[in-house]
């Protein structure tokens, strides 16, 4: 599995490293503000993606909650379970972008 970050997102990094810094301390610190899981964070912030169409989001996510020990199963579930909220042409965008990395594993 590749562990390289997108260009993009480094030269944002590389431009604006204390906007970077800080993006990176909000999300450790509301990761560590609660009970769930780092599995179960990703799924949810997965799902966050897939409902606003961000394939990058998508493609984070899904990778994340793989390293976290998510299934397949469970990584398909959390997109098929927005259905009826997001509608089956943005479900279907997610899937793509979920079979890139299921692909980037095998």
């Amino acid at each position: 599995m590749s562990k390289k970050m997108p260009k993009h997102y480094m030269s944002i990094k590389e431009k604006f490293p204390e906007y970077s810094d800080a993006l990176s301390n909000l999300g450790e610190a509301v990761r560590n503000s609660g009970p769930l899981d780092e599995k179960t964070t990703q799924l949810i912030q997965l799902a966050a993606s897939a409902a606003i169409r961000s394939e990058g989001g998508v493609h984070s996510h899904a990778r994340r909650a793989f390293q976290n020990g998510a299934s397949e199963e469970e990584v398909y579930q959390t997109v098929l379970l927005l259905t009826s909220t997001i509608g089956f042409p943005n479900i279907a965008a997610a899937i793509s972008w979920i079979n890139d990395i299921v692909a980037e594993r095998d």
